[in-house]
């Protein structure tokens, strides 16, 4: 369930960002779903969190949804569906290297592959455009995804007892914090003046239910019930269900140089995790 939604989001992005704001739409997502999902949790009985648990909920939030994910919100609208989730797909990595991971030759080799796949999307004529993929975009994505590994890290201990309660806590802090970055950039007055499509609220919903409420509850039930590394091998299933919904959705070009990238990538993420 998680590779297929997952890897379903990033057309969803695009296509949401056609008539809303980045920062606005991050918000939105995260935020009623997190009070969802803690109100959810309350009608059960749940206990709220103390002030220290929403701090650490705040923290995790921060580097999962505003460092993370709204990075890929930025980035997609400059690189394409699949090559996005390529680039994110090397998230395994930063979690080996940040979990000090005993050096075996498969994750050594896992290691350079991914590397490797990424700086090919790079080099110009790789991606399906002439100038090759936007530098600045792929920096931003590498970032995003070492975000997204600590995020994924520190969540594992000083949350909420409850799955639910910590889920719901986390979208909500990061929901909130991305709702000051969008006043902030004054996204609330360019949403009164743009006209919003219906297919940019349907996309909306969808990563609101799916993409959060689904996903990402799925993710941190992952995280507190397996290793990091298990719960991120959906970093080597998303891309080829991004490039093929980007191909049919989005007339995306999928070429050699990107099926070669992606391989590289996607067998690179797989013997990291197995190295792990």
């Amino acid at each position: 369930m998680l590779y297929l939604v997952w890897g379903s989001t990033y057309l969803a992005m695009r296509f949401a960002l056609e008539t809303l704001p980045l920062f606005l739409l991050a918000s939105a997502r995260f935020a009623v779903a997190g009070a969802l999902l803690l109100g959810v949790a309350a009608a059960r009985g749940a206990s709220q969190p103390t002030l220290r648990q929403w701090w650490h909920s705040a923290a995790v939030g921060a580097l999962l949804l505003l460092g993370g994910n709204a990075s890929v919100l930025w980035a997609v609208r400059r690189v394409p569906t699949g090559t996005t989730a390529l680039i994110i797909a090397i998230t395994p990595l930063w979690l080996a290297l940040l979990s000090r991971a005993r050096p075996t030759r498969g994750l050594v080799v896992g290691m350079a592959l991914g590397l490797l796949g990424v700086a090919a999307l790079v080099v110009p004529g790789m991606a399906g455009q002439e100038g090759g993929t936007d530098a600045l975009s792929v920096v931003v994505l590498v970032l995003a995804s070492l975000s997204w590994a600590i995020g994924s890290l520190v969540a594992r201990k000083g949350g909420p007892p409850s799955g639910l309660v910590a889920t719901g806590a986390q979208m909500l802090a990061g929901g909130l914090l991305l709702l000051v970055i969008a006043l902030a950039a004054g996204e609330p007055a360019a949403l009164a003046e743009a006209q919003v499509s219906w297919r940019s609220v349907a996309s909306l919903v969808y990563l609101t239910v799916f993409g959060s409420i689904v996903g990402y509850s799925a993710y941190g039930w992952l995280l507190r019930h397996d290793t990091p590394e298990r719960a991120a091998t959906y970093a080597y299933v998303n891309p080829v269900v991004a490039v093929v919904l980007g191909a049919l959705f989005a007339d995306e070009v999928i070429t050699g140089h990107v099926l070669v990238s992606g391989a590289l990538v996607v067998v690179g993420v797989a013997l990291i995790v197995r190295g792990k």
